[in-house]
């Protein structure tokens, strides 16, 4: 298939490899268009197939979100988001919750990077709602919490946040326009909410605020995963 690598396309959706090794992940990206969709890499993928295949997809003119959640004391984040940086990788992530002084390290060693990619960080998990942060001895509510976080991520200055779609308005509300939104648990209407407990559909995610989209199990699992990315994407770029 020919692939387009336009640098000048903004892709919005970004699909997720939620696979176990590289050769069943390239399966699905060798039918994928990059003009299309970006590419998001996460713990089990990484580390099963390590950084030689984020080069690999990179080479290949897809964008990489780098799903790694980093969360540790500044210094080491730090040093992994450097060596992150230099993979090529269009974005990468922290938790939040690690604090004011570890998203400020992270950000300064994407700065000095050669290759300056996106750093955002993880609020609350989309597969957590209020008794789940009532269990670990949170008990803000679920929005104030996410807000909170969100400000705190914007103070440090990185990029933006991973967060539902639910509390994409009240993000882009509170912290503009330039602030990117990047939004898992995203499904077609008539798709398996899987185990997403705060779920919105693309279209949705959209005219909320959001982004950029990850999408997993409706491109990946379908029978054609490129005509179910088009899709997609045409309900993005209809808005």
């Amino acid at each position: 298939m020919q692939k387009n690598s336009s640098q000048a396309t903004d892709p919005k959706i970004i699909v997720a490899l939620d696979y176990a090794d590289a050769d069943s992940a390239m399966r699905l990206v060798n039918q994928l268009d990059p003009a299309l969709c970006r590419l998001k890499v996460g713990k089990e993928l990484f580390t099963a197939a390590g950084p030689q295949f984020v080069e690999k997809l990179t080479y290949s003119n897809f964008g990489v979100f780098l799903d790694l959640k980093f969360h540790d004391i500044p210094n080491t984040v730090a040093k992994a988001c450097s060596a992150a940086s230099n993979l090529g990788v269009w974005m990468l992530n922290v938790h939040a919750s690690g604090g004011l002084e570890m998203m400020q390290a992270a950000k300064q060693a994407v700065n000095n990077s050669n290759k300056k990619p996106l750093l955002i960080a993880v609020t609350v998990l989309t597969s957590m709602n209020q008794a789940t942060l009532n269990q670990i001895g949170i008990h803000t509510d679920l929005s104030t919490h996410v807000l909170n976080l969100a400000k705190l991520t914007h103070q440090a200055g990185l990029d933006g946040v991973v967060c539902s779609a639910l509390e994409a308005q009240m993000l882009r509300e509170n912290l503009g326009r330039e602030f990117c939104l990047v939004t898992p648990g995203i499904r077609p209407a008539n798709a398996n909410k899987d185990d997403q407990s705060r779920i919105v559909t693309p279209a949705e995610a959209l005219a909320l605020g959001s982004s950029y989209l990850v999408i997993g199990r409706p491109i990946t699992k379908a029978e054609n995963p490129l005509a179910a990315l088009q899709v997609i994407h045409a309900e993005c770029n209809n808005l």
